[in-house]
């Protein structure tokens, strides 16, 4: 089965023609393709855009930071913010909100860089936390977990779980 392209786990944007503040965490294949210990890690990368800026961090997700990501999307749909990739390996992603009913997106870079971007979104699309919801579905169909080891050392395959 050939690798999907690139696929958006998360898009946070504003409404179209209203700016161009963009978050995005593109997952870009996997991490180790064929290897028992890496398969199931995905490459990723976090784009963040606004007018006059554009920042990449790289990233390796694990499959426990899709079941995070996942319980960061409960807490935003609650009407709380969100903090995701908290583990401290990567860069870490803050979703708050703010007064006016936009959001907050901040990425820190703490194990990298230390820098930390922040990039508004007054006017954001509607159904934003729903279709986030969908992209993680996406990923996880293009990117199953396919391959376990038994205690025995010997591997299996699963399908879809």
């Amino acid at each position: 089965m050939a690798e999907p392209s690139v696929l958006d786990l998360i898009r946070l944007e504003d409404k179209q023609d209203t700016s161009s503040h963009r978050v995005a965490v593109r997952v870009l294949g996997r991490y180790a393709p064929g290897d028992l210990f890496g398969h199931d890690c995905l490459d990723a990368e976090i784009v963040m855009t606004a007018p006059g800026v554009r920042a990449v961090f790289e990233l390796t997700l694990l499959p426990e930071d899709l079941e995070q990501w996942e319980a960061a999307l409960e807490a935003l749909e609650a009407g709380r913010g969100a903090h995701w990739m908290t583990s401290g390996r990567t860069p870490d992603l803050r979703v708050r909100r703010t007064e006016g009913g936009g959001f907050l997106v901040s990425v820190h870079d703490g194990p990298g860089s230390g820098v930390t971007v922040t990039v508004p979104l007054s006017n954001p699309t509607a159904g934003l936390v729903y279709r986030q919801r969908d992209l993680l579905d996406e990923v996880r169909r293009a990117y199953p977990r396919e391959v376990a080891e038994t205690r025995s050392g010997r591997q299996w395959i699963r399908s879809g779980a």
